[in-house]
């Protein structure tokens, strides 16, 4: 069963009373919220993904809540709990949507250290991935939306989740992240595009998701073998340049980027010493979402090029 076969009475009385599971493969996520909206933002975002049985394992236990504390109550905020703990400050009721986003986030970061967790946006085209990490204000998500929608499979926008054994990077097409000008720019450039309500005055400021287009969501389960590393940056008016770069530097910019890259310790060196000697690494500037895309499509057409220095023996 789909999220989507689920009536929105009945999705919201579920979310209320004990929760629905969702297969955020490979995780399984369990929600539980008592704010009606919430649960229509879910089946909105999430109506293609499946259901899981009662009876399954489950990862994660999360639920948004209205704040029992009389004056949070009040001023109609809301709670983030995990395994029946709260475990942020709350927020406006408003922003669950984003609140429960962040929270899975955590969740997984903050656990899930079978897998090396990067904060980038994956991609994927002809059978090879697209690592961009980035900090925050990079334009990653910016560009990560512009390519989901022009030919490229989404795997995640924040959350690469890279097999230390098998080399392979999965991903779970959840929903895209976006903030304040990369809103109107996404709908204007993918009309198709499905958008939460916008909800203002985060600490990100004005904040939409962007759900995952149906394709990425089908393909979900299947992973990639990295071919690029991409480190992005968005500059007003600057013309789009992709420019190739030392490994040693696509290297740091994975390992600043990485949730656990110290829980790991040399498993997670070498493991990254592998993924950037087998990708080709770039830089790239870009300020318009056309000139960028010419650019990505360029590389997706040809071999990835190497980068011109080794990495030395023990990181390979």
């Amino acid at each position: 069963m789909r999220l989507q076969d689920i009536d929105t009475p009945r999705l919201r009385a579920r979310m209320r009373d004990g929760g629905v599971t969702l297969r955020l493969s490979p995780f399984t996520v369990r929600v539980r919220s008592d704010i009606p909206h919430l649960a229509d933002d879910i089946a909105t975002m999430y109506r293609d993904f499946e259901l899981v049985d009662e009876r399954e394992f489950v990862d994660f236990h999360v639920a948004v809540l209205r704040s029992p504390h009389w004056l949070s109550r009040l001023q109609g905020r809301a709670e983030f709990w995990f395994d029946g703990q709260r475990s942020f400050t709350p927020l406006p009721a408003a922003q669950a949507l984003a609140m429960l986003e962040w929270g899975i986030n955590w969740c997984i970061a903050a656990h899930a250290h079978q897998y090396l967790l990067i904060h980038a946006a994956v991609l994927e085209r002809g059978g090879r991935a697209l690592l961009m990490p980035a900090p925050p204000g990079s334009g990653k998500s910016t560009l990560c939306a512009a390519l989901a929608h022009r030919g490229w499979r989404l795997l995640s926008d924040e959350l690469g989740l890279l097999d230390m054994t098998t080399g392979l990077v999965h991903g779970m097409a959840r929903p895209i992240n976006l903030k304040n000008a990369s809103i109107p720019l996404i709908r204007a450039f993918a009309p198709e595009a499905v958008f939460s309500a916008s909800m203002p005055n985060t600490s990100k400021g004005t904040v939409a998701l962007v759900r995952a287009p149906q394709a990425s969501i089908q393909a979900r389960l299947t992973p990639a073998r990295p071919a690029w590393v991409v480190l992005p940056a968005w500059r007003a008016e600057s013309p789009a340049a992709l420019m190739p770069i030392e490994r040693a530097q696509a290297f740091m910019g994975l390992a600043e980027q990485s949730f656990n890259y110290d829980v790991h310790g040399q498993a997670g060196f070498q493991a990254l010493g592998r993924l950037v000697g087998s990708c080709g690494c770039y830089r790239f500037e870009y300020s318009r979402l056309d000139e960028a895309l010419t650019h990505f499509d360029r590389l997706a057409q040809a071999a990835p090029a190497s980068a011109p220095d080794p990495l030395p023996e023990h990181a390979r």
